[in-house]
Formats: C-alpha cells, sequence, structure tokens
C-alpha cells in the first residue's frame, strides 16, 4: 500500500504543485519527501482495512490526508487565472510549450499576495484575492515583454 499511496502522491504534486516538485528535485529531495509524508499515515491504511473499508476506499482516504496540506493548488488556481483573464498570452505559453515553466515563476511572483491575503480551500474564491493575482500577473506579464 505504501507504494502505492507514494505514486499517487508522486503523480499529485506532478498534475497540482509541480512547483513543489522542482524545488524538491533541485534539492535531491523527492524520494525523502515522499516517503516522510507517507510514512506519516504509516498504520492508518492498516486500520481502515480492519475496518472493512475496500482497498479504493483506504486508498483515496490516506490521499486526502497525504494532499491536505497541498490544496488548493496555486499552479491550478494561476493557470485558471491566466486562461481567464490573459486568454491570448495563455494560448500562446501552451503552444511555446512554456506554460509550466511560466506558471512556476508567477507562483514566485504572487508569493507575497498568497501570503498577505492566504490562499485556502475556503477562500480561493475570494475577489480580492482574484483581483491581487490577477494584478501580479498583469505585472508580470508586462515585464516580460
Amino acid at each position: 500500500m505504501q507504494d502505492i499511496l507514494t505514486n499517487r502522491l508522486y503523480k499529485y504534486l506532478e498534475q497540482n504543485n509541480p512547483d513543489i516538485l522542482i524545488a524538491l528535485e533541485e534539492e535531491r529531495a523527492v524520494t525523502k519527501y515522499l516517503s516522510d509524508k507517507v510514512s506519516v499515515i504509516n498504520k492508518l491504511p492498516a486500520q481502515l482495512e480492519s475496518e472493512g473499508n475496500p482497498a479504493y476506499i483506504v486508498e483515496e482516504t490516506c490521499i486526502e490526508i497525504l494532499t491536505g496540506d497541498l490544496r488548493p493548488s496555486k499552479f491550478n488556481y494561476i493557470c485558471a487565472v491566466l486562461e481567464e483573464d490573459f486568454e491570448t498570452t495563455y494560448h500562446q505559453l501552451q503552444q511555446s510549450g512554456t506554460l509550466r515553466f511560466e506558471v512556476i515563476n508567477i507562483i514566485s511572483e504572487c508569493k507575497t499576495v498568497f501570503d498577505a491575503i492566504g490562499f485556502t480551500e475556503e477562500n480561493e474564491n475570494n475577489r480580492q484575492l482574484r483581483y491581487a493575482i490577477s494584478g501580479t500577473i498583469s505585472e508580470y506579464l508586462n515585464k516580460q515583454v
């Protein structure tokens, strides 16, 4: 079960938090991060199985816990803002193959906004956050021209 959870967590990072994954890769700490994270819920899979839960429920429950601090995804949020507010640029970045790279750069640019306003599942739809992020993206894109 630990191998399954480790692989699923890695795939989750790839899809939703590539900024974190790249930082871990640069530090050569991916394996340690994944094993440390999965070891935190070490006994939970066996406990859930002993309660009669099917394997897919055990897996989903564990992944929910493992990814709790990784949600919401700043990467997906920035992608959505880019696509909705800067559609032409979004498609240009997508077609050039640089979307992922630029979104990771934008996440770094938006760090102060995310930290000041906060970024949680409860406030990811906050208008003030959206306007501040959109403004920061606009400034970033203008610097790139």
